[in-house]
């Protein structure tokens, strides 16, 4: 998908809060909203070149976000809200080899107490699968991990993936690392113990397990090739 909003570069300066950075563009320092309610420590570190989507909507406080980051030489998409939007067109363009024959396709579906990012059916809507879809930023060395923080919630998605899987439905958690030239996945172990012990339990339930990478550019994302995963 390609941004329909101009994108600017900036540097990075301090992020003081979860939802706020300072940044410097063209020699202004300015406040900027950070779409990531993460960590990303690993990424916004004061130097770090930064691209900023303009957002022109009167009423914000904010005139930016804060949407990518280089580290080294990589550039990561950052915006949280970005991975539904780049799995939505992959599941259009069918490029989502395991989920190839559902051809309907619906938004943010509830089931039990989780609210899933999709519900596919088949054309005849004899099968249904609900997905779930994280974005993850957090690399190392070609190997990336999530969550770079404690999640409860996404561990709870997983229980309830299982159940549904468990009473006949199809079932999946797709990671989409925000990212190229990344190799491997895996639960991030350290940060949230919780949440692999839940991904192992997932996948001894018959729970689709999915990670793809990202082809990534300053004004475009999309959803590139799978990855390794090592549970």
């Amino acid at each position: 998908m390609e941004f329909d909003k101009k994108i600017y570069e900036g540097i990075f300066i301090e992020r003081p809060n979860r939802f706020n950075a300072k940044v410097l563009l063209n020699g202004e320092e300015l406040t900027v909203h950070v779409p990531n309610t993460g960590r990303c420590r690993e990424i916004l570190k004061e130097g770090t070149k930064i691209f900023l989507r303009e957002e022109l909507n009167p009423t914000r406080k904010t005139k930016y976000d804060l949407i990518a980051a280089m580290k080294g030489d990589m550039l990561i998409n950052i915006d949280s809200q970005i991975p539904n939007k780049v799995v939505n067109e992959a599941l259009l363009n069918r490029k989502i080899d395991t989920l190839h024959k559902y051809s309907k396709i619906n938004r943010e579906k509830t089931y039990g107490k989780s609210r899933f990012d999709f519900k596919l059916s088949t054309e005849d809507e004899k099968e249904n699968y609900f997905l779930e879809v994280k974005g993850v930023t957090l690399e190392d060395n070609g190997h990336c991990m999530f969550p770079d923080a404690p999640t409860e919630r996404g561990a709870r998605h997983i229980l309830e993936l299982i159940e549904a899987k468990k009473e006949g439905y199809g079932a999946g958690i797709l990671f989409l690392v925000q990212l190229d030239n990344v190799e491997t996945f895996s639960p991030n172990d350290e940060r949230d113990p919780e949440f692999g012990r839940a991904l192992r339990l997932a996948r001894e339930n018959g729970v689709d397990i999915m990670v793809y990478n990202c082809k990534v550019d300053k004004n475009m994302i999309e959803i590139n090739k799978k990855i390794d995963i090592i549970l």
